[in-house]
């Protein structure tokens, strides 16, 4: 069977927002792995978004054609743009891992704390994880406040990659990672902010960031 027999297509449905999209495909994945409609907050933890951002998005897919509901607050529901998928990107889950600091380092915390979907096409390495950015010491690097990070774990990195730095074993920190022989530095892309120096034993590497994903929060704020 294929796509187009298991998920009928409307006619002309309008064009999805890449985050649309791979919404429609994380409910068309559930759909054909047999699962069961997923509820607000279900899929709120799976995409690492809020109740919110859910209703929202499932909304648009109904507005713009490629899903039905019999009601606004219905968990039935059925997918129409199936066959439109090769137009979408593949998606795949990143669990998020506490929260990292840009500016002042936190705490490492090393609770999941849901996941985020991801293009698969772009993100194509093995155990990806996603840190929470906060703060705005990288934002000529393009990295704002409440950007999730998608990081490579790494144990190692070459100077000027952009890393997840664990410094003296409890803060977790993004920073332009530098060595100097005998001492590592961590440079923040904002003047407001001072570089960071420490000796060898005291950062360890914790992966390297390869992209952001970012909300609608942070698009309303550029």
């Amino acid at each position: 069977m294929n796509s187009e027999q298991r998920f009928p297509q409307p006619q002309q449905p309008s064009e999805l927002t890449p985050r649309q999209r791979a919404f429609f495909e994380y409910l068309c994945n559930r759909t054909c792995n047999g699962q069961s409609t997923p509820s607000l907050r279900q899929a709120a933890e799976d995409l690492g978004v809020s109740h919110t951002a859910v209703a929202s998005m499932l909304q648009s897919l109904q507005e713009k054609g490629w899903i039905r509901r019999e009601g606004r607050y219905s968990r039935s529901i059925e997918l129409l743009g199936g066959g439109l998928l090769e137009r979408a990107p593949t998606g795949r889950p990143v669990p998020i891992i506490g929260r990292v600091a840009a500016g002042l380092p936190l705490y490492a915390q090393q609770e999941w704390a849901g996941s985020v979907l991801v293009d698969a096409a772009v993100f194509r390495g093995e155990h990806l994880f996603a840190l929470r950015v906060q703060g705005d010491s990288m934002i000529k690097a393009g990295i704002l406040g409440g950007d999730l990070a998608i990081c490579e774990p790494r144990q190692f990195a070459a100077s000027g990659e952009i890393v997840v730095a664990l410094v003296n074993s409890e803060e977790a920190t993004v920073k332009r990672f530098y060595y100097l022989g005998d001492r590592i530095e961590l440079r923040p892309e904002n003047d407001a902010y001072p570089v960071m120096r420490y000796g060898l034993g005291e950062v360890l590497i914790q992966g390297k960031v390869i992209g952001i994903q970012r909300g609608p929060e942070q698009m309303a704020a550029l």
